[in-house]
């Protein structure tokens, strides 16, 4: 057993998705993602989604390419922060910007890419902010054929 309580036995992650979206949760969840790769010898696949969707409802002559680039550059930043606990640690990481529906495009590539585990964090919304924006972390539970390590934002040690 590590510092962060994981015991590998003889299960090996060798291919590790982590989805960041640059937050806070999604550090946490790097960070265990980080050091579940570096104990099985693993690569990471730090996998950042471009969403426009919540834009959908602007007009015509809203500047999409202006929130497009603006939306990649976060994508580049929240992967190299990743990219970086890698170095740290001496684990690859393979930085991924993907374009789309967040939950359908993570599901996608996991698959795609056969990927072991896909390591996630949540913010554990509940109440009517779950029911109006649902959750990423959810919808990947629910439709995902690859095992998911849901990791919440107030974690206790």
């Amino acid at each position: 057993m590590n510092k962060w309580g994981f015991y590998i036995g003889n299960v090996t992650f060798k291919k590790i998705m982590i989805a960041t979206d640059g937050s806070v949760c999604s550090r946490i969840a790097a960070n265990k993602g980080i050091e579940l790769a570096r104990l099985s010898g693993g690569t990471v696949y730090a996998v950042y989604v471009i969403s426009m969707e919540y834009f959908s409802s602007m007009g015509m002559d809203f500047d999409w390419g202006r929130v497009h680039e603006a939306l990649k550059k976060d994508g580049e930043i929240a992967v190299s922060y990743v990219k970086g606990i890698g170095k740290l640690e001496k684990v690859n990481v393979v930085s991924i910007l993907l374009e789309g529906h967040p939950a359908t495009e993570l599901v996608r590539y996991a698959e795609e890419e056969k990927m072991d585990i896909i390591v996630m964090g949540t913010v554990g919304r509940t109440g009517l902010d779950r029911l109006l924006l649902g959750s990423v972390a959810e919808n990947v539970l629910r439709h995902s054929k690859i095992p998911v390590m849901v990791v919440r934002e107030k974690y206790k040690s």
